[in-house]
């Protein structure tokens, strides 16, 4: 017999046919991705780099959330805030929860939500990722968040201990001196008390603000602590130091602290100490002595500096 035209391979066919869809699906899908799909990461304990997806469903956020992202803190309600999907953008709506929903340090009842955008629920900080290559930015955002604090934006324990330490090695090898100071807010449990800690969260990034801007391009600034702050100056005498911190000192007395109207006095107690590069001193006995110097300077009656 003849053999008539040959029958195309089924299994050739199919296999062509499904690369054709899946490739013109996956590119559907990326194309989906950049123009609408974002991202919640969470910023702050108890669930430090926690992340949700958003797409078109809604997305609870709450101590009871399910199906969304569920945060175990007394500060976060059972059914605290909902993110919400509106064609084009997300929109954040607080559910009247008992601590509220913040945005950029504002309390909002709904808000439309932009890149880049950081949401306080509760206590804890979220901040929002729109579109994009989230993979990436989800990424570079948890290895800032290893270096810096997530509420201040300045260098946190760990990162300051290590720049102490890079300090103390270059001082030995140049010989020449360092300076360390150790700042600590005034009664700022009073503040958390009669305002809230939304409040005093926003004291604290005020005055790191404040704080930098007075010490000027050099040195290193650090939290260490819940309201304790480190800055370190490299080359710089206990004197110098002291000049810097009496700066630090004037322009937090002197700014106008306000949170929703709230004005607010605040004050801070400095402690200083110098490393010499010929001594067998540690880092951590540099730090205990700056950090016995500050409490001196809390128990002289507070709002002063102490070398």
């Amino acid at each position: 017999m003849g053999s008539g035209p040959s029958r195309p391979n089924v299994g050739d066919a199919y296999e062509s046919t499904l690369e054709v869809t899946v490739s013109r699906d996956m590119r559907e899908l990326v194309e989906v991705a950049a123009k609408q799909q974002a991202l919640l990461i969470v910023l702050s304990e108890p669930c430090l780099g926690s992340r949700v997806l958003l797409a078109e469903a809604p997305v609870e956020i709450g101590r009871g959330a399910r199906g969304g992202l569920l945060i175990d803190s007394d500060s976060v309600s059972r059914r605290h805030a909902r993110v919400e999907w509106l064609g084009s953008s997300h929109r954040i709506v607080d559910l009247g929860s008992t601590n509220g929903t913040f945005v950029n340090g504002s309390r909002v009842t709904q808000h439309e939500l932009r890149d880049g955008d950081r949401v306080q629920i509760g206590k804890v900080l979220l901040k929002y990722i729109a579109g994009g290559n989230i993979e990436a930015t989800y990424h570079e955002e948890f290895q800032r968040l290893m270096r810096f604090d997530a509420l201040t934006g300045v260098f946190n324990k760990s990162s300051f201990g290590e720049a102490l330490r890079t300090a103390a090695s270059t001082a030995r090898a140049s010989s020449t001196p360092f300076s360390l100071m150790v700042l600590d807010l005034d009664h700022f449990k009073k503040i958390n008390d009669t305002h809230g800690h939304v409040v005093g969260d926003g004291v604290l990034c005020e005055l790191c603000s404040v704080a930098r801007e007075a010490m000027g391009p050099d040195g290193t600034f650090g939290r260490v602590g819940g309201e304790e702050f480190a800055a370190l100056l490299d080359g710089a005498s206990a004197k110098q130091m002291a000049d810097v911190a009496e700066r630090v000192r004037k322009a937090t007395e002197a700014h106008k602290f306000s949170f929703e109207g709230k004005r607010l006095a605040v004050t801070v107690s400095i402690g200083v100490a110098e490393y010499s590069p010929a001594s067998n001193e540690t880092v951590e006995d540099l730090y205990e002595r700056a950090d016995a110097k500050l409490y001196q300077a809390k128990g002289a009656g507070r709002n002063r500096v102490c070398v």
